[in-house]
């Protein structure tokens, strides 16, 4: 049983980004106490000859109607295509039926995926082959168009450096579209686009960077952006020691996007879930961790 490794911490939080002390001084922290549900995990791979035997990475799920929706990388190390994109339903976001028969996308790679939903077209952000990102768009989350791999710039309009980058978190406000991204899992970049073509550093250096906490000291990544009570509060997966890949589920939160001050009872899940995602229900707050299967937890305060 997997047990809530997170209990409020009294403590001064790491700022990240600029600045001296903590952004948030005395308010109290959201998000930071969790529980496992019973019957984890709620969705996995098909463990048979399938497309998608296996997932991996982040999956997102959005609310739909009475339901939610899960979309999910799904693959099959027997099978040469590659990392595809399913998709599952749930009435109660904890049973769920996968679209039968075989993805609704396999044009191109789709991995480690967010979805936002905006003037109702879905718009989706994944990685493709080579940890590139690019993006995709759809009306009714079933049929999806690919436009390709993101054009992300440097402060100054000159192209981001050669090589991946990927893990790419989107937040939508006032006609800004906020894009985090990873390169190898070393530090967070955040970019901006109001045409969602062109992509441009907000500043040329990391917003959010590993360590120097023992939790996050090896590899960091953003999985979703939620706000909350005047804060932006960012859940990313991290790893402590790279010889051990044991991967955990971290907060930190913002006033502004730029600057981040991390939860200092880092972790708020082990156990190696990781990629989560927060999803709010008519029952309140779950946070559900994908890889490498899909399970659930709620609050536990």
């Amino acid at each position: 049983m997997l047990k809530s490794l997170v209990r409020l911490v009294l403590g001064t939080a790491v700022l990240v980004g600029g600045g001296a002390g903590a952004l948030g001084e005395d308010e109290p922290w959201r998000f930071t106490s969790w529980r496992p549900v019973a019957g984890n995990p709620v969705f996995r791979g098909t463990g048979e000859d399938t497309w998608d035997r296996l997932i991996r990475e982040r999956g997102f799920i959005l609310p739909d109607g009475d339901g939610f929706t899960l979309w999910y990388t799904g693959y099959n190390p027997e099978r040469p295509r590659g990392m595809a994109l399913g998709r599952a339903t749930s009435p109660d976001g904890k049973v769920w039926r996968r679209d039968p028969g075989k993805p609704i996308f396999a044009k191109s790679w789709v991995e480690d995926l967010c979805v936002v939903r905006v003037d109702g077209t879905f718009q989706m952000f994944a990685e493709g082959r080579g940890d590139v990102a690019h993006r995709l768009s759809s009306t009714d989350g079933v049929s999806w168009t690919d436009h390709g791999s993101l054009d992300v710039r440097k402060v100054d309009g000159s192209p981001i450096g050669p090589g991946s980058f990927g893990t790419p978190t989107a937040w939508y406000e006032d006609g800004v579209w906020h894009l985090f991204y990873e390169r190898r899992d070393d530090a967070i970049w955040l970019a901006t686009s109001r045409d969602l073509k062109v992509w441009t550093n907000v500043k040329d250096e990391p917003v959010l960077a590993r360590g120097p906490e023992p939790f996050d000291r090896a590899a960091v990544a953003v999985n979703q952006v939620v706000r909350r009570d005047g804060f932006y509060y960012l859940f990313y997966h991290a790893l402590a020691d790279p010889a051990v890949r044991v991967w955990t589920t971290n907060v930190a939160r913002s006033r502004d996007l730029v600057r981040w001050e991390k939860f200092p009872g880092n972790p708020i899940i082990g156990d190696n879930c990781s990629s989560a995602v927060l999803v709010t229900t008519p029952d309140g707050d779950r946070l559900y961790t994908m890889h490498p299967d899909v399970k659930v937890f709620e609050p536990a305060d």
